[in-house]
């Protein structure tokens, strides 16, 4: 988007809801060169922080991620982020195809010399209905690491962080102390968030406490059509029941270094958690409960799915 565009959303937005004198207004960014020869745009039209998609520091991987841009492009987007914003972040991907644990540590040694505020880190997944899904079903995804190697790069990742000063506070994303991203805690949270674009989502509780779940058009081009003919482009809204709630709670707290108000996820639920099942991960040492909240340990992130799944049951 052109900064013009970006200032005139902004500018549409303050209209409908009152901005707090410290909002942070997050922009997401490709590294290529255009982009980054724009911030100084962005940052006039009023963005006051940056996420980069950085993804690898290499070419080859890079390629086989389908991204357009360059190593050289990204690192130089993230200088350019440094020299314009007080606040950036920049996100990689691990666990890559041939990625030896060697290889994952000096790229991210790389990564935090950038002394970003924050900084967000994926293992690499392969999702069904994907193309990486459809490469892999196809066994053309060759050399992607056995869990164990992926776990160790998981383990690697938080010992790097934290002695850089940079502690997860979610089980992907990694902060200074006070630099979190506002809006990401707001998801996992499970806050009320505004869908509005293509292919956006939301969560929305009206007046008298129903939430729902929301998602707009996919499609850019149907989504400005039905915009520009009734004035917007929501799909019909998914009312969620407490159940469904509770299940969201869980599933998004639990990844957030807090973890989850026991009484919330009660009341949401409509029933106590397993008194046994909860006695069971905390003598397993894969999750604690402390002032009211329930956590994962170190261990437990590493197999949290699970420690959902049992939770839910």
């Amino acid at each position: 988007m052109e900064p013009r565009v970006v200032e005139r959303i902004i500018d549409e937005a303050s209209r409908f809801w009152t901005f707090s004198n410290d909002i942070e207004i997050t922009l997401e960014a490709n590294p290529s060169s255009v982009e980054a020869a724009r911030f100084t745009g962005y940052r006039s039209a009023g963005v006051n922080r940056v996420s980069i998609g950085v993804q690898a520091l290499n070419d080859t991987d890079l390629r086989r991620l389908g991204r357009m841009h360059s190593a050289r492009e990204a690192m130089a987007a993230i200088r350019t982020a440094q020299s314009i914003f007080d606040r950036y972040s920049f996100d990689l991907i691990y666990a890559r195809q041939d990625q030896s644990i060697s290889d994952w540590e000096s790229e991210l040694r790389i990564a935090l010399s950038f002394s970003a505020d924050h900084i967000s880190l994926y293992q690499l997944t392969i999702e069904p209905g994907t193309i990486f899904g459809e490469r892999h079903a196809m066994k053309l995804l060759r050399g992607l690491p056995a869990d164990d190697l992926s776990a160790d790069m998981y383990t690697l990742t938080q010992y790097l962080c934290e002695d850089a000063g940079m502690p997860a506070y979610e089980i992907s994303n990694h902060a200074k102390i006070g630099e979190e991203s506002r809006h990401n805690q707001v998801y996992w949270n499970c806050g009320d968030f505004a869908g509005i674009g293509p292919g956006a989502h939301g969560r929305l509780t009206s007046a008298n406490g129903v939430r729902s779940a929301t998602n707009c058009v996919a499609s850019p081009d149907a989504w400005l059509k039905r915009a520009e003919a009734v004035g917007g482009a929501e799909e019909p809204r998914e009312i969620l029941s407490s159940g469904d709630q509770a299940d969201e709670f869980l599933i998004m707290g639990l990844r957030l270094s807090n973890g989850i108000n026991i009484m919330r996820y009660e009341m949401l639920a409509g029933r106590r958690l397993s008194a046994e099942t909860v006695y069971q991960l905390v003598q397993l040492k894969h999750i604690e409960i402390a002032h009211g909240n329930l956590r994962a340990t170190s261990s437990g992130r590493l197999i949290l799915n699970a420690i959902i799944g049992a939770l839910a049951a």
